[in-house]
């Protein structure tokens, strides 16, 4: 930084860039981690739901809502998925309207693979970091997530 430079930010204004910073780090890990395995982001996100999900699938709106992406661009990350054998999309049998999303083994082995690196980078991230700590800083995320959705 240059001796010519001082931040003119308020203590506030740093907390909240701090926390972009260290959101935009993280994100740029893990994306790293997910390009070795061909996945974007939400891609990943869709792996993991539906590995959550009751014998590994889910309806396609179903995974649109959980994840808070619209069902247009969920179509898309579902046709990606599909075509690198990670998902299977299918009928549903009780109402073909419905498309059902389905992991397959390599979307199970993927994630496994995928986690064993994240935790290692997440645990170098929090290196230092007690329990406690760690809960205390998420709660105070929580409180100002709270807080900024009434904002608008």
């Amino acid at each position: 930084m240059s001796m010519n430079y001082r931040s003119d930010l308020s203590v506030d204004e740093n907390v909240l860039m701090a926390l972009v910073r260290a959101a935009e780090i993280f994100k740029r890990v893990v994306s790293t981690v997910f390009r070795r395995y061909n996945l974007s982001f939400p891609q990943y996100n869709v792996l993991r739901v539906l590995d959550a999900s009751k014998e590994g699938q889910n309806r396609i709106t179903d995974v649109s809502r959980i994840m808070l992406v619209p069902y247009a661009n969920m179509t898309g990350i579902a046709k990606r998925l599909e075509k690198n054998g990670f998902i299977n999309r299918n009928s549903d049998p009780t109402d073909e309207r419905v498309t059902m999303l389905e992991i397959t083994q390599k979307g199970k082995k993927t994630l496994v693979k995928i986690e064993n690196e994240r935790d290692k980078n997440m645990l170098a991230m929090l290196q230092g970091f007690s329990e406690q700590e760690k809960q205390d800083h998420l709660d105070r995320l929580k409180r100002l997530i709270k807080n900024s959705q009434q904002i608008g």
